[in-house]
């Protein structure tokens, strides 16, 4: 079967040309296969496109009306190639962005006037929450995603590290004392993270590999970051959260850190993850450049931890 937009554009070149041989020429087919594509058109519409003689080819007036539309057409097909041409190598279009709640809102957000300036043909929309997205099913062109990485059908970059770290109010310390180790743990109100089986609900973990264990309890958990440190704040408890949640309470006072025998743990890292695309939009390239341009070598928030 001729491949259908083949067809119009011999058409166009014949009825251009007024010659089979020249428009064959053009194109780079042969007389033969010329002949073939108008005859096929001519089966398909159920109408005479040319008129041939033995000297000459003119074109009908149904050919005529049909060549409007066809020149249309092909002029259409050009501009959405060349536009995504274009978006190969300019970054321009919607850029739909899924990142956690908390980094999104913390880390992310605050940047994106800077990335509008930089790429003023760039529209991004940012979606945020902490489920795992599915980013073929969803129509998301990027996702920020923290931790060990599952998905290897992905393509993934780092952007930074995801440290983490022990907090409370000082107004809790005050009231409650200081823990020293990770087993004066016992006696305290730890506020668990549900989402995770690190900083979970009822057993953090501690140590380069997670090897030391701690059974927690206290009167909140829940499954968002901020929750946890707004509670901390008001002196509800300890906080086991990624450094990027608490380094500005760490700055103005409003949370202490807090150093145990054994060292929290360092998560594998963040990542930007997108589908595999031997040429990524030029959009997503400048995004994700950008992003670890931010983060790095040091990410912003890590700098109180110096």
């Amino acid at each position: 079967m001729l491949d259908r937009i083949t067809s119009l554009q011999v058409f166009a070149r014949v009825a251009g040309s007024g010659s089979l041989s020249a428009a064959g020429r053009e194109l780079g087919l042969s007389q033969t296969m010329v002949t073939k594509h108008i005859a096929a058109l001519e089966t398909r519409l159920g109408i005479k496109l040319f008129h041939r003689t033995t000297r000459r080819l003119s074109i009908t007036e149904a050919g005529r009306n049909y060549l409007e539309s066809v020149e249309r057409i092909l002029a259409e097909l050009e501009a959405a190639d060349a536009g995504i041409a274009a978006d190969r190598f300019e970054p321009r279009g919607l850029l739909r962005l899924n990142a956690p709640v908390s980094f999104g809102s913390r880390q992310i957000a605050p940047l994106l006037a800077e990335f509008a300036k930089r790429y003023p043909h760039v529209q991004v929309e940012l979606g945020l929450n902490d489920r795992l997205v599915d980013l073929a099913e969803e129509g998301w062109d990027v996702a920020v995603r923290i931790g060990s990485l599952e998905d290897s059908s992905l393509i993934a970059r780092r952007l930074a590290p995801c440290r983490t770290i022990l907090a409370a109010a000082p107004s809790y310390l005050q009231a409650n004392g200081t823990p020293r180790t990770v087993a004066d743990l016992n006696a305290h109100n730890c506020l668990g993270y549900t989402l995770s089986q690190v900083t979970g609900a009822d057993r953090w973990k501690f140590g380069s590999r997670g090897e030391v264990a701690v059974k927690v309890s206290g009167p909140l958990r829940a499954n968002n970051g901020d929750a946890l440190r707004a509670a901390a704040i008001a002196g509800e408890g300890i906080i086991y959260q990624p450094t990027f949640i608490v380094a500005d309470d760490l700055r103005a006072g409003t949370l202490v850190r807090l150093v145990l025998d054994h060292p929290t743990i360092e998560f594998a890292g963040i990542y930007a993850v997108y589908l595999s695309d031997r040429n990524p939009p030029a959009k997503l390239r400048a995004f994700i450049d950008f992003l670890v341009e931010r983060f790095s070598p040091l990410p912003p928030w890590d700098e109180t931890q110096r």
